[in-house]
């Protein structure tokens, strides 16, 4: 059974940054597909941004510019570099694996940016 651990939420004040960590339980040479998603209070969980095996990448329109995703083969572990955070950002934000058709969910990292 896949794991998948996010780590490096926290508390910011508007345009600080932070950096998300994800760590696969296996090497993540075998997901086609990572990705982060967020859950804001009382919404639904939305894409944040998403990175293939080769290293394209795509990012929410609202994320772009601010946000980084990457892959660090070796460490097995995917991050997700958040600057110049505003107060929408806030939410619960997921570590998502895509292997074989199946999506792995992480338990979440709780990101809240105060204004």
């Amino acid at each position: 059974q896949v794991q998948l651990v996010e780590s490096g939420g926290g508390l910011v004040q508007a345009g600080g940054s932070l950096r998300l960590s994800c760590t696969a339980s296996e090497t993540i040479f075998s997901f086609s597909t990572m990705g982060w998603y967020r859950r804001a209070p009382g919404n639904q969980r939305d894409l944040v941004a998403t990175i293939t095996t080769g290293g394209s990448t795509n990012y929410a329109d609202s994320v772009t510019g601010r946000f980084t995703i990457s892959r660090d083969n070796a460490k097995n572990t995917m991050y997700l570099q958040m600057n110049s955070l505003k107060p929408e950002d806030t939410g619960l934000y997921y570590c998502n694996a895509n292997k074989r058709v199946v999506n792995y969910w992480g338990r979440g990292t709780q990101v809240t940016v105060s204004s």
